[in-house]
C-alpha cells in the first residue's frame, strides 16, 4: 500500500462532509445543485507505487444523473502501422495526433445512452468514442485512415490501461449524495488531472463542477528525476562515471577469480 492510498479519507466520512456541506448558509447551498470533492487532491508516485483509489464525493439537489470524467494532461502521440514485407515486420505509416488525453476515464450513475443522447455526449467528449483528438499539425490523411489510426490509438491506451474501457459505477446513497472511486494504475502519467463532475436532467447538463487532481512522483526517485530533468549534462556525466566505475570494478573482480 502506497503513501497516498493510506492517506485517503475513509469511506464513512464522506457522507458526514456532505451532510456538513448541505448545512451551509440558504444563500450559498441554494446557489448550487451540485457539490462534490476529492478525498484526495495529491496522489504521490513512490518507488513501491502499485495504483491507488482516490474517493470523489458530492451532492445534489433535486433529481437528476451524475457523470464523472478523468482526464489527465495532454500530450503528442505518434501512432505507427506495421506490414510484413520479405517476411519482416516493419513500419509502414504513421501518423501525429496532438493533444491526446494521457489518462481518460469515465464513471456514471446509469447507462451513458440513457442519461444524455449522443449530441450531448459529443458535446462534452464523454466516452472514448467523443474525444477530441485532433491531427498534428501538416497531417494530410483521408478520413478513413484517420479513423483507423485513432481506433488504433485508443486500443493501445485501453490495453496499457490507461483509457478503462469499463464505465465506472457512481453510487448514491439515499436520492441526494453520492460516490465513486476512481482507480488510478500504476503506470498513470504524472502531471494535473482534471476530475469534472456534470449534473444532467432530462438529456440537459444543468450544472458541472471541475476539481483539479495533481499526481507527482515523491521521495528519492522523485529527486533522481528533477536532478535529471534541470541538470542534464551533469546527470549524463554522472550515469557515464558510475558505469566506468562498475565495468572497472567487475573487472577487478573477474581477474581475482
Amino acid at each position: 500500500m502506497n503513501s497516498a492510498a493510506a492517506n485517503r479519507l475513509p469511506a464513512p466520512i464522506a457522507p458526514i462532509l456532505l451532510a456538513l456541506i448541505l448545512l451551509l448558509p440558504a444563500g450559498r447551498a441554494s446557489a448550487q445543485e451540485l457539490v462534490a470533492d476529492l478525498s484526495n487532491h495529491l496522489v504521490a508516485i513512490t518507488a513501491g507505487f502499485t495504483g491507488t483509489e482516490v474517493l470523489l464525493f458530492g451532492a445534489i439537489e433535486g433529481e437528476g444523473d451524475v457523470v464523472v470524467s478523468v482526464t489527465g494532461p495532454t500530450q503528442d502521440v505518434i501512432v505507427r502501422r506495421k506490414d510484413k514485407l520479405l517476411g519482416i515486420w516493419l513500419n509502414a505509416r504513421s501518423i501525429g495526433f496532438s493533444g491526446v488525453p494521457s489518462f481518460y476515464a469515465i464513471a456514471s450513475s446509469r447507462p451513458l445512452d440513457e442519461i444524455a443522447n449522443e449530441a450531448v455526449r459529443s458535446r462534452l467528449e464523454i466516452g472514448t468514442g467523443n474525444l477530441r483528438l485532433p491531427l498534428a499539425e501538416g497531417q494530410s490523411v483521408t478520413p478513413a485512415d484517420e479513423a483507423d489510426f485513432r481506433t488504433a490509438l485508443i486500443r493501445r491506451k485501453q490495453a496499457r490501461g490507461l483509457y478503462p474501457p469499463t464505465v465506472g459505477q457512481v453510487g448514491f446513497v439515499g436520492r441526494t449524495l453520492f460516490r465513486t472511486r476512481l482507480f488510478l494504475p500504476s503506470n498513470v502519467p504524472t502531471g494535473n488531472y482534471t476530475v469534472t463532475v456534470y449534473l444532467i436532467r432530462e438529456q440537459e447538463v444543468v450544472s458541472a463542477q471541475t476539481t483539479p487532481l495533481l499526481v507527482s512522483k515523491a521521495g528519492f526517485g522523485a529527486d533522481v528525476y528533477e536532478f535529471a530533468y534541470n541538470h542534464s549534462a551533469a546527470y549524463g556525466a554522472i550515469a557515464v562515471i558510475i558505469a566506468v566505475m562498475a565495468g572497472w570494478l567487475a573487472s577487478l573482480i573477474f581477474r581475482k577469480s
